[in-house]
């Protein structure tokens, strides 16, 4: 006969080992596939890793969440085909490469070729791929590993190209020359979205400048500076003084204020007369500074005096200014085109009086909106001309000041630049604040605390940099993505409205460009004029024009000759490399016959992953249909971290909108990143990262996945403890274990193999067409949450019936109806019962416990003859079925257990153990509907709260007096500042009022001439305790437990403590479970009472034959003590 699996301990890494390997012999991900062929396809995308890195624990979340939907709808009987990927261009493979090599960016050309940097690459991008694999099988996410795209290889490469090509095409592809966030570290300019990657933003201390800039006097128009006995100066702010040499213009707001100040230089002493926004008067001349009550209190001062006086001589607007001229604040070197136009007051609308000066600083090269204001009023950047004649800034592309800046040459403009080590103790922000003071030129020098973007990748500030860079015309486009974001399902959907929506509505057009090595190139050729230009969207294409290349004497020979057009074997597409160090070898011929040469920089990488849902299939050049014919595309979910919100999923969609007029993915979870338990961010620096590996293999893949899953919503950050995965070990899957183990015990005893006919639903007891119908309730609501992305409040629903219903309540309830009794239609109606909860608990669960599941529906369904799948994961999600749902038997089983929570929690409150009954306990019914629910559960609730009478009182009886107050933290953020008088309204309830809230659910409030309806969850209503009796209230219910005692209840309460007891003593005696004993215990005073009275209840429970009182200890007994009375018990078969 078949036996159900008997365990003597749950062990869930073992148990994930096992399935693990039995999956893997079965080939039961395959299976999961194969057998949903002709099924509807559900989409996934798999957001690729890079492979140079290793996994950390917040893989192991970011996977679970993809893992889970997957299952589920394959479940659902979709065919649910997910290809891994591997990202394996950009930075963090370049970076990493130049610090193995001891290189910088600089070296690549000279102390390596880039075909040897290009190679080093391409060794080192997948070195960890063991490593992710192996966590990626351990943890039980299940993904074709082993036909993966891979960014690198040539298919995706063309793909990619094909994209552009189609965006070239639509004119939405660009060069400019524009002031763009630029990485020094990495040698290369930045995306608006890469800037704005979560920790970009850092609050840094830098030495803030406020910089005197003299007038030229006979540039001055106003009659009141005209006026002015010596220099007239203007001040400007700045945060970045090293930007102060590249000068070349101020901006004023022509409609704001300004003023003239007589004042003195707090640094020299010297009288000046400042230029300055009338609002930013008090804000500039604090502290030292002080408004003097009359002109003539300047002459009293005396210099080096604590206090200087300031004098505000007259007013006037920004727009009276413009068009004055000032001497060269810092003259290292000027423009080397119309210098005669640097140097001026010019206007412009973006200048505030929020802080500062109200005069803007303008340096055209390292600013975007200078470089803008300064170009309406035709004002150069500060540009020089390098050794071979062609413009530079006065910083390089190192972050370096150029030959030109004098004693500053050579030195880097941000500490952060240098080596660990290295960096000066003065700054170069530092060197000109201390210039400017020396020079008179310096109204305030301060350090000032602000956010300054640096580099995703490096950790290093970012200048912004006048680069001649590639865009994508994003802008373009920026409508439609907008229209096509409202119809994405965003999880949560404040992601999508907010960081997503926000982002779209504020675009930028997208810098392509990456001035790096390895990547995909842009497939632009020019001619050196630029006048004419093509861009490749294939290999075939470029093959073509090799050949017309050849034949027109630009190139000797076909770079790519051994490659064959339409060939699409990987054994052909393994002969070329679209990579830089060998297409920019390629010369090609433009159609007037000059010589074109490749656009020298490569794409920004996010554009690789963004390409993916095409590249993976090689589209449009193999499995056209899969796109167009929208097999696989456009995604249904896909998930990654709230990082990726301007990354991966900006790229997908904005690549999808502009190439396809489409959305590339209609569900997406935004997942939150895992901390520490104290909220921190894990690090290896800290000390506080979570090894994945460690931790699975400690609590084992399924403990992890659920704890992770149901601590917190996905999109919130999870405070990871690893106290809270054992919570989860022993509160779920030990109570699922042991209700198995309870149900395999006497199962198997019984030879209980579910051979029998169902036994029809009417004819099963209350206690099964309950669970049944809780069963069955909570399929819709565990499928509901799953089909919403909602997989929290899958795993809770799972959780609390597992804990509460199945185990807490009904397994308790009948455990007796397993282990007594013949094997008749009542414990064969138990046995059903429990198995189907058992199985289909199994099934629910597996999205998110995938090992354990699959062994708890194998164990239970092999040991049957019932129709049955190789894996849990092959099954069906189980549909539930109408007709076993009661509801009304659910909500007076709820009922039942609300009142038995109550008194059981005035018994532990009082410390009356539940094995001593009690007399009687009173509920004030609201109605007649009430009073016959708790009828109908009387006899449950009397037994369980072991009570003997359940009496009703009325419920305006005086007895009971319940107390209200408002809940602030349920009410707070819904009304705020009506707080008070809320709360106020609530505390003058009278008990009817209290009883209405309690029957209806709500209540509604008049508040300032306003109805407010408030629910019970906004209140916290409680009861007086009255003399002889305790008094609970929950969920609308009140019991009073009466807890005075006689002899007949304390002899009955001796009697369940002896058989208690003796239970145990039978247990650790090894006797089966069915065995008959005779019992032999110490003669007690209290005991032979409590026995005389309760003999057959404690026979009939011990299945004792026989009591004998013995009057000394009898042999072989056992110690018994409780409730100050000590005896003996001994017992044999």
């Amino acid at each position: 006969m078949k036996k159900y699996p008997e365990y003597k301990g749950l062990n869930l890494p073992n148990v994930a080992a096992e399935v693990l390997a039995d999956w893997q012999k079965n080939q039961i991900f395959e299976k999961s596939i194969e057998t949903r062929e002709g099924s509807k396809p559900y989409v996934f995308f798999e957001g690729p890793p890079s492979a140079n890195g290793m996994p950390g624990i917040h893989h192991v979340m970011a996977r679970a969440i993809k893992d889970i939907f997957c299952r589920f709808q394959t479940l659902k009987g979709f065919q649910v085909k997910r290809k891994a990927g591997w990202d394996t261009h950009g930075l963090p493979v370049e970076l990493g490469v130049e610090k193995e090599l001891g290189i910088s960016k600089e070296d690549i050309g000279t102390k390596i070729s880039v075909d040897e940097y290009n190679k080093a690459c391409r060794e080192t991008v997948m070195r960890y791929t063991d490593v992710w694999n192996k966590l990626t099988e351990k943890m039980g996410y299940w993904v074709d590993m082993d036909d993966p795209y891979i960014t690198y290889e040539s298919k995706y490469m063309e793909s990619v190209w094909y994209l552009l090509s189609e965006l070239y095409k639509k004119d939405l592809i660009y060069k400019g020359y524009t002031i763009q966030p630029y990485s020094p570290a990495a040698g290369t300019g930045l995306s608006s979205h890469e800037l704005n990657q979560p920790g970009c933003y850092k609050d840094v201390k830098d030495t803030s400048a406020v910089a005197i800039f003299k007038a030229k006097k006979e540039t001055l128009t106003l009659d009141v500076l005209k006026a002015v006995e010596g220099d007239v100066q203007f001040i400007a702010w700045t945060t970045t003084p090293w930007t102060l040499p590249s000068n070349t213009a101020l901006c004023v707001g022509p409609k704001i204020d300004y003023v003239l100040v007589k004042t003195f230089n707090q640094y020299s002493g010297n009288a000046i007369n400042i230029v300055l926004a009338k609002n930013l008067v008090a804000k500039q001349l604090s502290g030292k500074y002080f408004a003097a009550e009359t002109e003539e209190d300047l002459a009293a001062y005396e210099s080096g005096a604590k206090k200087i006086p300031y004098w505000v001589v007259d007013e006037f607007k920004g727009a009276d200014i413009v068009g004055t001229r000032y001497e060269q604040l810092l003259p290292y070197a000027q423009p080397y085109q119309d210098a005669d136009k640097a140097f001026q007051i010019i206007s412009g609308d973006f200048v505030t009086t929020e802080d500062g000066t109200g005069i803007v600083h303008c340096a055209p090269t390292f600013g975007a909106d200078d470089a803008l204001v300064a170009k309406n009023f035709d004002v150069p950047g500060l540009l020089v001309l390098d050794k071979d004649g062609n413009p530079r800034p006065l910083v390089d592309l190192q972050g370096r000041f150029v030959p030109e800046m004098g004693e500053l040459a050579g030195m880097y403009v941000k500490n952060e630049y240098y080596a660990d080590g290295e960096a000066p103790e003065r700054s170069a922000d530092v060197e000109l604040a201390i210039k400017l003071k020396e020079e008179d030129k310096a109204f305030k020098v301060e350090k000032y605390e602000h956010s300054y973007p640096h580099c995703w990748r490096t950790d290093k500030p970012v200048l912004y940099y006048p680069l001649d860079s590639w865009f994508i015309k994003s802008t373009a486009m920026k409508d439609r993505m907008i229209e096509l974001n409202k119809t994405i399902n965003w999880k949560p959907e404040s992601t999508g409205t907010g960081r997503f929506g926000n982002w779209l509505e504020n675009l930028n057009d997208w810098n392509l460009s990456r001035s790096r090595y390895w990547g995909i190139p842009i497939p632009i050729w020019s001619t050196e004029e630029g006048d004419e230009r093509i861009c490749i969207g294939s290999a075939e294409e470029l093959y073509k024009e090799c050949e017309k290349s050849v034949a027109a004497g630009v190139m000797a020979k076909n770079p790519i000759t051994d490659f064959e057009p339409g060939n699409m074997s990987k054994e052909n597409y393994d002969k070329i490399d679209l990579h830089k160090n060998y297409v920019d070898e390629i010369v090609l011929v433009s159609p007037s016959g000059k010589a074109m040469h490749r656009e020298s920089d490569l794409i920004d990488v996010w554009f690789d992953s963004g390409s993916m849902p095409y590249a993976q299939w090689h589209y449009p050049f193999e499995n056209k249909e899969l796109i167009d014919g929208q097999e696989s595309y456009p995604a249904d979910f896909i998930a990654e971290g709230v990082d990726q919100t301007r990354g991966w999923f900006f790229t997908l969609h904005a690549i999808a909108t502009m190439c396809f007029d489409s959305v590339a993915y209609k569900n997406v979870i935004s997942n939150g990143l895992v901390l520490d338990k104290k909220g921190q961010k894990m690090s290896k620096r800290l000390g506080n990262a979570a090894d994945p590996f460690e931790t699975l293999d400690k609590y084992g893949a399924d403990a992890t996945r659920w704890y992770m899953i149901t601590n917190a919503q996905p999109w919130d950050n999870l405070k990871f403890d690893l106290d809270g995965i054992t919570e989860v070990q022993r509160k779920f899957f030990g109570t699922l274990y042991n209700t198995y183990s309870f149900f395999s015990l006497y199962a198997n005893i019984d030879g209980f193999s579910y051979a029998e006919a169902d036994i029809a639903i009417e004819d099963r007891p209350e206690i099964d067409r309950w669970i049944l119908s809780e069963l069955n309730t909570l399929m819709k609501a565990v499928d509901k949450a799953y089909s919403e992305y909602e997989p929290t409040r899958a795993g809770r629903l799972l959780q609390e019936f597992v804990t509460e219903n199945l185990s807490n309540w009904y397994v308790r309830l009948c455990r007796r109806r397993f282990w007594k009794g013949e094997y008749a239609q009542d414990k064969i109606s138990a046995y059903q019962t429990l198995f189907t909860c058992l199985v289909n608990i199994a099934k629910m669960s597996s999205p998110i416990a995938p090992f354990f599941t699959d062994r708890l529906y194998q164990d239970l369904m092999n040991a049957t003859d019932l129709p049955k799948e190789e894996s849990v994961h092959l099954t069906l999600f189980p549909q539930a079925e109408e007709r076993l749902i009661d509801t009304d038997l659910e909500t007076r089983m709820q009922m039942a257990q609300n009142i038995t929570s109550m008194v059981l929690s005035l018994r532990k409150k009082e410390k009356l153990r539940v094995r001593q009954p009690l007399q009687k306990v009173m509920i004030p019914a609201s109605d007649e509907k009430m009073k016959a629910q708790i009828n109908a559960i009387k006899d449950l609730v009397l037994s369980e709260v072991n009570v003997k009478e359940l009496d009703f009182m009325s419920e305006d009886s005086n007895v009971l007096v319940k107390e209200i107050k408002a809940n602030f933290k349920a009410l707070g953020p819904k009304y705020g500042k009506q707080m008070k008088a809320i709360a106020a309204a609530i505390a003058g309830f009278e008990q009817a009022d209290i009883n209405l809230l309690e029957k209806e659910g709500s209540y509604t409030l008049n508040i300032d001439g306003a109805d407010l309806v408030i629910l019970t969850e906004d209140v916290l209503i409680n009861s007086q305790d009255i003399p002889g009796l305790l008094v609970a209230n929950n969920k609308g219910v009140t019991v009073a437990l009466d807890i005075t005692m006689n002899e007949a209840l304390i002899e009955e309460g001796i009697a369940r403590e002896l058989v208690n007891r003796i239970q145990n003593i039978r247990k650790d005696s090894g006797l089966e479970v069915t065995d008959r004993i005779r019992l032999s215990i110490a003669k007690h005073e209290k005991i032979d009472a409590a026995i005389a009275s309760n003999k057959t209840y404690i026979c009939e429970e011990t299945l004792a034959d026989e009591i004998v009182i013995c009057d000394a200890e009898p042999k072989n007994a056992v110690a018994v003590e409780f409730d100050e009375i000590k005896t003996y018990i001994a017992l044999t078969k």
